[in-house]
């Protein structure tokens, strides 16, 4: 066999991960193996593998004995829709994608390398976690990764997606990048599994309830996607990839569209019920001023009352913040708080602007809420519009009030235009929540011989004074009251106008969010 042909056949074996039994027990847990999701992710034939022959160098517990062909990860990059993307897939078939100190040093290796390059990173999970035998050295690893994580955010996209088990101290590279994504059935995520929480609590629950696609994605908020498959998961990262720049100095890529810029939407004339207290949906609204009718939701699950999703209008990249009148009227409460927020500075540190779209009655009242901390999670978004430089357009449909109006990005916030519809209900509160505390009012009310016709009256007269746009608008905090038709054709006419916008923060090391 000459040298060539020895250079093929070792790669072949590489190839071949765990072995073929490995591989059929793979496919029998309904996953695919590291190379195959790979194939999958990246444009065809595009991935190039570095790293291929690097090994373990454990010798404890026998381990020098025991052939790990790449050491239980694939790394390398590759093209996807045409642009450049890093990746390490954990293969599972080998050693169960356990992590030692050469295993993390190939990922570290390619993180150093997206970086370098200013271009994404893809992280595929599927790993029993730390590999015993090597001790210290593996959580050395662990560490390793984490502080490329931190170095990386804000610098280039990083993708998690977790396709089988991620458990202890390998949950937190995931909860450090800015997406991830899980796989429903096949993935969990937990710092502790079933049998310890059993011994310590004795609480029973399985993997699935404990840390399962479901569970992050609607409970803890933890992931922000969920796919049936491997495949379906894999290909929603393509698409998310679409909408985001390569790093933090480019812009996304503009797609062209055959969508007119100037096109009308009569329906939104017609789309606010005519009861205050009525909801309607949201995504009626996203999906008529978007290109196409196209959404690509994130954190579709976790705190429905808020709708954070990316659109792309006149073919660039849109981040839009929209409370849905659906789910708890669209309140502002501690998860939404938190999901906005993470959405915003996302935006932010990518260059892709900032699209609120308000109707929101006020921050959710309650004990439950106070004692969770809703004044510092609240905070938390406050902060994120007011740190973000890129264009932030706010457009108010129906109600805004209190502290949730100035939540929503009004102008003190830094909202470069805002709009509203005639519909639009701008106030401290609603008129029948002010004349309960208004104490000119309250007095009229109590000596009054018709008590419900004084309180009528005085309704009227808040709701005529405050509960519409024009008196924002006399007063400058809304840039114009708007034909609810015309919504698409100015929201692109402003975003062209503030392409050119630069803002930027006083120096310093960093600011301190109300975390």
């Amino acid at each position: 066999m000459n040298k060539l042909e020895d250079l093929r056949a070792k790669k072949e074996k590489i190839a071949q991960g765990g072995g073929e039994k490995r591989i059929e027990a793979q496919h029998a847990r309904g996953k695919l193996t590291a190379r195959e999701r790979l194939d999958i992710l990246f444009d065809k034939d595009s991935f190039v593998e570095i790293d291929v022959f690097v090994k373990h160098r454990c010798t404890n517990f026998g381990m020098d004995e025991k052939e790990l062909l790449g050491d239980g990860v694939v790394t390398g990059y590759g093209q996807v829709d045409g642009r450049l993307v890093f990746a390490f897939a954990q293969d599972f078939t080998v050693s169960g994608g356990s992590l030692g100190e050469y295993h993390a040093e190939k990922i570290v290796k390619v993180q150093n390398m997206a970086l370098k390059m200013g271009a994404p990173i893809v992280g595929l999970q599927d790993s029993g976690g730390a590999r015993v035998e090597e001790g210290v050295a593996a959580l050395s690893g662990f560490g390793k990764i984490f502080h490329n994580n931190t170095i990386s955010s804000g610098v280039i996209p990083q993708i998690s997606v977790i396709m089988g088990p991620c458990a202890g101290g390998a949950v937190y590279s995931p909860a450090i990048t800015d997406f991830v994504f899980m796989v429903d059935q096949t993935s969990q995520m937990f710092i502790t599994g079933p049998a310890v929480i059993k011994t310590v609590t004795g609480e029973e629950v399985t993997a699935e309830q404990l840390g399962g696609a479901a569970t992050h994605n609607t409970v803890s908020g933890v992931a922000h996607f969920m796919g049936k498959n491997d495949e379906e998961t894999l290909l929603m990262v393509r698409e998310l990839l679409s909408y985001m720049p390569s790093n933090n100095m480019e812009t996304a890529p503009v797609y062209a569209t055959n969508d007119d810029v100037n096109r009308m939407i009569p329906e939104l004339n017609e789309i606010i019920p005519d009861n205050p207290n009525k909801g309607y949906n949201i995504y009626d609204v996203i999906t008529k001023i978007a290109d196409e009718g196209k959404y690509f939701d994130v954190m579709p699950l976790y705190a429905k009352n808020i709708v954070t999703c990316f659109i792309r209008m006149d073919g660039a990249t849109v981040g839009v913040i929209a409370n849905q009148p659906n789910y708890g009227a669209g309140c502002l409460d501690i998860d939404a708080s938190d999901k906005a927020a993470r959405f915003i500075r996302r935006c932010d540190a990518f260059n892709i602007p900032l699209l609120t779209i308000e109707d929101v009655p006020g921050f959710l009242p309650g004990t439950g809420q106070e004692y969770g901390g809703i004044i510092r999670h609240g905070a938390k978004m406050l902060y994120a519009y007011c740190e973000a430089t890129v264009p932030k357009i706010t457009v108010i449909l129906r109600k805004a009030y209190g502290g949730a109006y100035i939540g929503m990005c009004n102008k003190e916030l830094g909202a470069d235009l805002v709009m509203a519809w005639p519909t639009a209900q701008i106030a401290v509160m609603g008129a029948s929540g002010a004349v309960n505390i208004i104490s000119s009012v309250k007095k009229e009310i109590k000596n009054a011989e018709d008590p419900d016709a004084v309180r009528a009256a005085a309704i009227e007269d808040y709701e005529e004074k405050f509960n519409n746009p024009y008196v924002a608008a006399g007063l400058g905090y809304v840039d114009d009251v708007i034909e609810p038709a015309t919504t698409r054709q100015r929201i692109i006419s402003a975003l062209d106008m503030l392409s050119t916008k630069r803002e930027s923060l006083p120096a310093k090391k960093h600011g301190n969010i109300p975390l």
